[in-house]
């Protein structure tokens, strides 16, 4: 009445339940790719204002 699937094999029926992955699709949960996209472009646009503060401040 109370018996439950270990967490194991409760995972192992889920992943054989999901289709393959298609290729070439390196993010398949949308929110993580978003995530990783917003963190690049604040690492690179850090990078472009700290070069320009430094140009600016060596005169």
């Amino acid at each position: 009445m109370f018996y439950k699937k270990p967490i194991e094999e409760r995972i192992a029926e889920r992943v054989a339940k999901r289709k393959p992955l298609e290729e070439g699709k390196t993010f398949e949960h949308g929110p993580a790719k978003f995530v990783f996209i917003s963190l690049i472009t604040i690492v690179v646009v850090m990078h472009v204002v700290g070069i320009a503060i430094v140009m600016a401040l060596d005169v």
